[in-house]
Order: structure tokens, then C-alpha cells, then sequence
């Protein structure tokens, strides 16, 4: 099984830029969710690997769940906890990894990950979650899923990703390899194999600075990553965007879901 090596600090030059330019989490998605889980109000969520925190944000606005949200990277932290002052709602924030579950968590009812498991050692943290985890309770992997892109902005990256960021786009690769175990056949060799999807279709219109400021929200192709070649990066990547879409529009259908995990 491949296991993508620790970074604390991977995600380090990209909270400006995932807040604002991530496609979010439908909150009739969270809803769903929550309904399925049967979470109820003050129920314990852990938002693991939370980013700035716009899951476990949604789950605290919209469901009253009583939410933690982890992380290692400062930065996220800190969107997180203005992101949950604007939305008026109280969450814990931590300063951590899935290498730091421990009881002193306490226990819950979801453990909810939003693109970040694939950063994990994933059976370690199954195993961890199976302790924390109440009867009852899941995991739950949120993912996007591109269905339609009109002009496929992702073609037009992967090329300058690999001259640009070589050693992060080698790590992007490495999960699309025949090696690599995908998340469900993870979870189905772990105590949460009773697995459901739930998923939620949209449609969004997209202009090149919306698509920058995606790229650059990737850890392959963030400004730490890029180093002394973001400038380079970015004139070369708008020139192939306006391209592509010369009344730099484009347009996506997005898959946003959830797959939860129960115990049999």
C-alpha cells in the first residue's frame, strides 16, 4: 500500500486562495449527510484535515453540530477560525494531523474529510477512528468529481505542472497509479464497510481568474511549491487559459459527495 510521506506544511501559501476560489460544499449535501448519519444537534464532528474549515463550519451553521476542526498548517487554521466568527458559529480549532488522533479528542459521531485523506497513513487512521467513533456514527469522504469541462481547463495544467513543479506533480501522478489503493477498497478492509454515496450535481460558470486561483490552491501548484517559477507559471498558464476560452469563460459540471462509511 502506498502512503504519501508527512508534510506538515504542505497546503502552506494556499488558504487565500481555497476559500475563495474551491468550488464549496453544497448545503443541501451537508444536510443529507447529517439526515443519513443521523446526526443530531450537539452531535461531536471532527472536520479532519478541515483546511479553512468549510465543512465543519457548514455542519456547525447548518446542523448544530458541536464541531472540531483539525489541521496542520497555521494558515488554514486561521481562515477556519474567521470563517466560523462570519458565520457565527463556534467551532474548536487544533493544531494537528491524523498522526495526533488520540482519546483526548473525545468522542464522536462524524469524522468528516474533505479532499484530505489520500494525505493520510489511511488504514492508521481507520484504526485510530474506529476507537473514537460512537455506535452508530461514520466517516464520511466529501470529494468533487469533474463531470464536464467546456474548454477542460485540467488538460491545459497537467503539462505546466510537470515542467513547473516537477516533484509535486510526481506525487499527483503517484496516486493515479495501478499501486494505489483506492479509498474504498480502504475502507471496505476496515471496520466502516458498509459504504453509501450521496452526491449532488451543479453546474458553474467560471472566468480565468476563477481558474487561477484554483490552480494555485493545489499543494502541486501553490506559490510555495512554484517557488521563483509562479510568475513564469501563471503568464504561461493564462496565456494557454485565454487560448482556449478567448471570452475567458468556462464552464464545469461538478459532482460534489459524500461517501459514508458505517460499521456493519
Amino acid at each position: 500500500m502506498i502512503t504519501v510521506p508527512f508534510e506538515a506544511r504542505r497546503f502552506q501559501s494556499t488558504a487565500a486562495y481555497y476559500l475563495r476560489y474551491r468550488i464549496p460544499y453544497p448545503d443541501r449535501l451537508i444536510t443529507r449527510v447529517a439526515e443519513r448519519s443521523g446526526l443530531k444537534p450537539g452531535g461531536h464532528v471532527l472536520d479532519l484535515g478541515c483546511g479553512p474549515g468549510q465543512l465543519g463550519i457548514a455542519f456547525a451553521r447548518l446542523q448544530s453540530a458541536a464541531v472540531t476542526a483539525m489541521d496542520p498548517e497555521p494558515e488554514m487554521l486561521a481562515e477556519a477560525a474567521l470563517g466560523a466568527k462570519m458565520a457565527g458559529v463556534d467551532i474548536n480549532i487544533r493544531q494537528g494531523s491524523s498522526y495526533d488522533l488520540g482519546p483526548d479528542i473525545g468522542k464522536l459521531h462524524l469524522c468528516v474529510m474533505g479532499r484530505s485523506f489520500h494525505w493520510m497513513d489511511r488504514r492508521a487512521t481507520l484504526e485510530a477512528l474506529d476507537g473514537l467513533i460512537e455506535p452508530g456514527g461514520a466517516v464520511v469522504l466529501f470529494h468533487d468529481k469533474s463531470i464536464l469541462a467546456e474548454p477542460d481547463w485540467r488538460e491545459i495544467l497537467e503539462p505546466l505542472a510537470e515542467i513547473y513543479s516537477p516533484e509535486r506533480h510526481a506525487d499527483r501522478q503517484l496516486r493515479k497509479s495501478k499501486e494505489w489503493s483506492p479509498h474504498e477498497a480502504m475502507l471496505l478492509a476496515s471496520p466502516f464497510r458498509n459504504l453509501e454515496r450521496i452526491g449532488i450535481v451543479s453546474e458553474y460558470a467560471r472566468d480565468i481568474e476563477e481558474i487561477v486561483g484554483r490552480v494555485f490552491s493545489m499543494s502541486s501548484t501553490s506559490p510555495q511549491a512554484l517557488g521563483d517559477k509562479t510568475a513564469d507559471f501563471e503568464a504561461a498558464l493564462r496565456e494557454k487559459l485565454l487560448a482556449a476560452a478567448p471570452d475567458g469563460k468556462f464552464k464545469e459540471i461538478v459532482e460534489a459527495n459524500g461517501l459514508l462509511a458505517f460499521r456493519d
